[in-house]
């Protein structure tokens, strides 16, 4: 018992400081936007109440999506995002906010099915081999951008980039982030249908 308490000890200072390191990088990545323009920006959804109002964290991703639009840097938004019960579909109240501020309707993609990050870089993967496109961008806080991007690759996309959402540090920041370093790992070994 004596012998092995050290090597357990060892053990947990290595993971310690190995989750530190890519903490680390999934924040400096996140935060290291590369928003030169591309075919489409991707937006990756989140909480929608159920009066169909979009949640500040939502918003965020939303205004900087409206930011790459407005600056001629992608052509084309596409807004992702399932539906919680008694809500409205995510992907719906995304395209009406972006509509509301002066992007057309076509420009704007609507994906339903994206209950998750790994669907919404499915979706997206598919709508872009469909149409041609070969470069995103990733739209959300700068903690999801490294796992985003990773998906999108996972799928074929040629071109992947990211832009984050301005930072607001939020209460539950630490859960997100390690929450994560746990996600991104499992996207890692996931597998990756491409029909």
């Amino acid at each position: 018992m004596s012998r092995v308490l050290p090597w357990l000890r060892r053990l947990m200072l290595v993971l310690t400081a190995w989750a530190l390191v890519h903490l680390a990088a999934i924040s400096v990545d996140g935060c290291s936007d590369d928003d030169a323009p591309a075919d489409l920006a991707v937006v990756l959804g989140n909480h929608v109440a159920a009066d169909g109002t979009v949640s500040g964290r939502l918003v965020r991703r939303l205004d900087r999506a409206l930011e790459l639009y407005q600056q001629g840097k992608v052509p084309t938004i596409i807004v992702s995002g399932g539906r919680d019960p008694g809500s409205p579909f995510e992907a719906e109240a995304m395209k009406q906010y972006l509509v509301e501020r002066g992007v057309p309707a076509d420009a704007v993609v609507e994906d339903r099915g994206g209950e998750n990050t790994y669907l919404t870089a499915r979706f997206t993967a598919e709508y872009m081999q469909q149409h041609g496109l070969r470069s995103v961008i990733a739209v959300s806080q700068y903690y999801h951008i490294s796992r985003s991007k990773l998906a999108l690759r996972r799928f074929g996309v040629a071109e992947v980039r990211g832009a984050h959402a301005v930072m607001v540090i939020e209460p539950r920041e630490p859960w997100s982030l390690l929450r994560e370093l746990v996600g991104y790992y499992t996207y890692l070994l996931k597998d990756y249908d491409q029909r």
